[in-house]
């Protein structure tokens, strides 16, 4: 199996360049299919407490018998969750059931701006990882401001930032903020799920002059812009082939014209982290 290449964080650890996404992966289907990724070769989950899968994760490292230290599981904090105490707890938690002493990754999963708890969250991950509770700590669907905010306010930057991100939505600004801070970018729903834009002339072309799949085109595009796509298919085969975007490489007039796919209204279901709110 072919080892996956990494990328460093700003905090000194690493990450795999592609992982996996586990929702709405859940119950024994569930399992069979995070087991299938991890021996498909997968060394990062992605989780969270509101996709109610913790357990099943957990469970699916232990079967895999993949070593748990080759492995970075990542879940995140509830919206409900962003006080102080109850995000501690919150990691507290999730490290149970996901049955581990040290969670590897914990993001604060929505800012949730009208509530105007995001910062106090960010301070408890903060203090979470100086206890030892995460290895790493970053957040998913931060907006610049968002960012900046408590970067100022805790002089500790994100390791990572989840967002949307796929052809019809690339964030090229939020990206640059992201390269300018030192966030690395990950992307939820990197394929664009019921928009996916297989049929689209530059990716279809892509994929006919490379010989692989127009999704593998996608991922590569995320691979080569140094966004961390976060595929999720419980099918074996995609599995695979969805990891197997190491192979080639697109060139810059390809890269462009996937970019040039991108919509001002480009968002799969309207989730602008102004707005949008998950509790």
């Amino acid at each position: 199996m072919t080892q996956l290449p990494t990328y460093q964080l700003c905090d000194g650890t690493s990450l795999p360049a592609i992982g996996f996404g586990t929702y709405p992966l859940k119950g024994e289907d569930g399992v069979t299919a995070i087991v299938g990724a991890l021996t498909a070769g997968y060394r990062l989950l992605d989780s969270a407490v509101n996709y109610d899968n913790e357990t099943e994760v957990g469970e699916a490292l232990r079967r895999s018998g993949v070593p748990p230290e080759d492995v970075v599981l990542t879940t995140k904090v509830p919206g409900r969750f962003h006080a102080h105490d109850l995000a501690l707890q919150s990691v507290r938690d999730s490290a149970g059931r996901l049955g581990v002493e040290q969670v590897d990754l914990v993001l604060i999963h929505w800012p949730n701006p009208s509530r105007g708890l995001y910062r106090e969250a960010w301070r408890a991950l903060v203090a979470a990882r100086r206890e030892g509770l995460v290895r790493s700590i970053g957040v998913s669907n931060f907006t610049e401001q968002h960012l900046r905010e408590i970067v100022d306010d805790t002089g500790v930057t994100p390791a990572v930032n989840q967002v949307e991100l796929h052809p019809r939505f690339p964030q090229e600004h939020l990206r640059a903020v992201h390269d300018e801070l030192g966030i690395r970018t990950e992307a939820w729903s990197p394929l664009g799920k019921a928009q996916a834009p297989y049929d689209e002339e530059p990716v279809a072309r892509a994929a006919a002059a490379h010989g692989v799949t127009p999704a593998q085109v996608v991922l590569r595009w995320h691979v080569q812009l140094g966004s961390l796509p976060l595929p999720k298919s419980a099918t074996p085969e995609r599995q695979r082939t969805n990891l197997d975007v190491f192979g080639f490489a697109l060139t810059d007039q390809e890269m462009s014209a996937i970019t040039g796919l991108g919509r001002a209204d480009g968002r799969l279901f309207g989730g602008d982290p102004d707005t949008h709110e998950e509790m």
